[in-house]
C-alpha cells in the first residue's frame, strides 16, 4: 500500500507576504449592513419572495417588505413578516409611521428597492408614474440618484412578448431603472416560454452583483475552467479532478465588476453564472480552438482550467476490451498545444492590448513551481494553489507570483479570493 502525504502549509517562505490577515471564510454576508425594501406585486411569483427574503437575509441584509393589495391575494403579509422580522406595510396610510409618510421614509431608509415579482400592471404604474398606492408612491418619491430601483419581471409569456410590455421595459431602463430580466419555462398558466421570474438564488446573485464595485467596467475578460477530457475509446479518457468551482468563481467575479465575460468551461457540473456567456468544451484541442475563436477580442485571460498535458494519440473508433491474456494494451501520447503560452506569446499579449493570468495546480514546492512556470509561460502574473487540497471544494488558498513578489491570498471561500483576484488584475490594468 503506498500513502501519498499532501503538505497543507505550502506557503512557508520568508519571500511571501499576505493580503490579509489569515482569516477563514468570512462569515459576513456580501449584503452585509445593507437595508433591501422588497416590494412584492401581485402574481403567482410570489411565492418565490420568500425564499428570496430569506436569501437576502442570509446575506446579511435587512429587510423590508411592501405589499401591494394584489400580492396580499397570493401570499399573506403574516408569512412575509416571519421572514423578515419586520412588520409588513401594505397601506400608504399606514399610522404606524409618527409622521404619517411611509411613503418618504421607507424610500429613504433603504440601499435599494427590489420588486419581485413585478407583475405588467406594476410595470405600466412606474412608467406612467401612478402613484395611488403605497409602493408605486415610494418608488415615485425615492431619491432616484441614491436608491437604486431593481426590477424582477413576472408574468405570462404572452404579455412578456406584448409590443406594450416591451416599451414600457425599455423606458424603465432609460428612466434609470435596473430590468434584470425573466426566466423561461413552465409557467402557472400551464403555458411554457419567457416571463417566469428569475429563480431566487439568481435574484440574489444580481442584488450582490449590483453592490459590488466596478473596476472592470469596458474589460471583455475570457476565463477558461474545468478540466478537459482526452478520449482513449468512446468510454473512457484521461481527466483530472478540477471541478471547474474556481474559475467560474472567477467568471462571477469579473462579471460582477463590470466586465463582459465569456466562459469557456470543460465538462463539469456547474450552473453559469448570470450574465456569463459560456461555451462548453471537450478537449483540450476543443478548449484552444473555442479561445483562440474569442481571445482577438478579450482584454484580459484567465487561465484557470486544468488543461490535460498529453493526449492519446489516436483515439479507438470502438471500446477497448480485455482479451483474458493479461496483457495491457499499449497507448502512445503526444502533447497539447500549451494554450496559455499561446495567448502569452501572442502579439496582442505581447503589446499589453491582451492581459493573461495563469494558473498552476500543483502538490508541492508551490512557490518555487509558480515563478518556473510564470517564467517558463511568460505571463505578468500566474496563480499557484495546492491542487489535492482544493480540486472539488469550496474554498481555497492561493498564491499571486509576479517578475517582483509573491503574495499570498489565505484560506477563503473560492468567491471570496476570486474577487480579490480580480481586484489585483484591476489594479495592475490601471498602472
Amino acid at each position: 500500500m503506498v500513502i501519498i502525504r499532501v503538505s497543507f502549509r505550502p506557503f512557508c517562505s520568508a519571500t511571501l507576504r499576505r493580503m490579509e490577515p489569515n482569516t477563514l471564510i468570512p462569515a459576513i454576508g456580501d449584503l452585509a449592513n445593507k437595508h433591501i425594501l422588497l416590494g412584492l406585486t401581485g402574481g403567482i411569483a410570489c411565492y418565490k419572495s420568500a425564499e428570496l427574503c430569506r436569501l437576502l437575509i442570509k446575506q446579511g441584509a435587512t429587510v423590508q417588505v411592501v405589499m401591494t393589495e394584489a400580492a396580499t391575494q397570493f401570499i399573506t403579509p403574516v408569512t412575509m413578516q416571519a421572514l423578515s422580522n419586520r412588520p409588513v406595510v401594505c397601506s400608504q396610510w399606514d399610522a404606524r409611521a409618527p409622521n404619517n409618510m411611509p411613503h418618504i421614509n421607507l424610500g429613504r431608509e433603504a440601499d435599494a428597492i427590489v420588486i419581485a415579482p413585478c407583475s405588467a400592471d406594476f410595470i405600466a404604474r412606474l412608467v406612467q408614474g401612478r402613484s395611488d398606492e403605497l409602493l408605486s408612491l415610494l418608488c415615485l418619491a425615492r431619491p432616484i440618484n441614491t436608491v437604486p430601483l431593481l426590477i424582477a419581471p413576472a408574468m405570462n409569456r404572452e404579455m412578456w412578448a406584448h409590443p406594450a410590455t416591451q416599451r414600457n421595459m425599455a423606458q424603465l431602463s432609460d428612466d434609470g431603472a435596473i430590468v434584470l430580466g425573466v426566466g423561461n419555462g413552465d409557467q402557472a398558466c400551464g403555458e411554457t416560454g419567457d416571463g417566469r421570474m428569475l429563480e431566487p438564488a439568481e435574484l440574489l446573485e444580481e442584488v450582490v452583483a449590483f453592490f459590488q464595485p466596478k473596476p472592470l467596467r469596458g474589460q471583455r475578460v475570457l476565463v477558461t475552467a474545468g478540466p478537459t477530457f482526452e478520449a482513449i475509446d468512446p468510454v473512457r479518457g484521461i481527466t483530472n479532478l478540477s471541478s471547474g468551482k474556481m474559475g467560474f468563481s472567477i467568471a462571477r467575479a469579473a462579471r460582477e465588476a463590470g466586465a463582459e465575460v465569456t466562459l469557456v468551461a470543460g465538462p463539469v457540473a456547474l450552473a453559469t453564472p448570470r450574465g456569463v456567456t459560456r461555451i462548453d468544451v471537450q478537449s483540450a484541442q476543443n478548449m484552444l480552438a473555442a479561445v483562440m475563436e474569442r481571445a482577438q477580442a478579450a482584454t484580459v485571460f484567465v487561465a484557470t482550467a486544468a488543461v490535460a498535458d498529453w493526449r492519446p494519440a489516436q483515439a479507438a473508433q470502438q471500446k477497448i476490451k480485455k482479451d483474458g491474456s493479461g496483457q495491457t494494451p499499449v497507448l502512445q501520447f503526444v502533447e497539447n498545444t500549451d494554450i496559455l503560452a499561446t495567448l502569452a506569446q501572442s502579439a496582442r499579449a505581447q503589446s499589453g492590448a491582451l492581459f493573461c493570468v495563469g494558473f498552476a495546480a500543483e502538490s508541492q514546492d508551490l512557490l518555487a513551481n509558480a515563478q518556473a512556470k510564470r517564467a517558463r509561460k511568460g505571463v505578468p502574473l500566474l496563480v499557484g494553489n495546492i491542487g489535492p487540497a482544493t480540486f472539488g471544494k469550496d474554498d481555497n488558498a492561493l498564491l499571486l507570483v509576479d517578475a517582483h513578489s509573491a503574495t499570498e491570498l489565505p484560506h477563503a471561500s473560492k468567491l471570496h479570493l476570486a474577487r480579490q483576484l480580480v481586484a489585483e488584475i484591476a489594479h495592475r490594468l490601471q498602472k
